[in-house]
């Protein structure tokens, strides 16, 4: 049986992402998988890549073939060199953990003070104008009620 190593893909349209599976050769793309081995999101900034590094080497070593999206992945990761035995590539970039958003918040507040630094952007509405629309609905109805009579 030809064994490859390829990619699953998964998400919605427009936003893919993929787990790197072992594989019958003969089988879909999105078909049964003998194993999942990792993932690969390309979307991310950067691109989420997470290998079992073990089961790869395991695989590779009983005669799996990967395809080329896979072996482009393994190349970065470093696996395809430590199976070859070549020299291992520059680490991968780790995307920066994001501050905490409260952690945020507080710092702002402080910078800000505890006092309002200008006036409302909206206006209040004024009441006057608003009393003398009613008065006018008013005059308006008693009106009608005596023609009806």
């Amino acid at each position: 049986m030809a064994v490859k190593i390829k990619l699953k893909r998964l998400g919605k349209i427009r936003s893919p992402h993929y787990r790197i599976i072992v594989a019958d050769s003969r089988t879909r793309r999105d078909g049964r998988a003998i194993e999942e081995i990792g993932l690969y999101h390309p979307v991310q900034n950067p691109s989420r890549i997470e290998v079992d590094s073990e089961r790869v080497q395991y695989w590779l070593g009983v005669g799996a073939q990967p395809t080329e999206p896979v072996a482009a992945i393994l190349k970065v990761t470093g696996d395809w060199q430590k199976f070859k035995g070549l020299p291992a590539p520059e680490p991968m970039k780790v995307a920066e953990p994001k501050a905490d958003k409260k952690v945020l918040f507080e710092a702002a507040a402080k910078d800000s003070g505890d006092e309002p630094k200008g006036e409302a952007i909206t206006p209040k509405a004024k009441k006057a104008d608003k009393k003398t629309d009613e008065g006018d609905k008013a005059d308006s109805s008693a009106s009608s009620e005596s023609t009806e009579a």
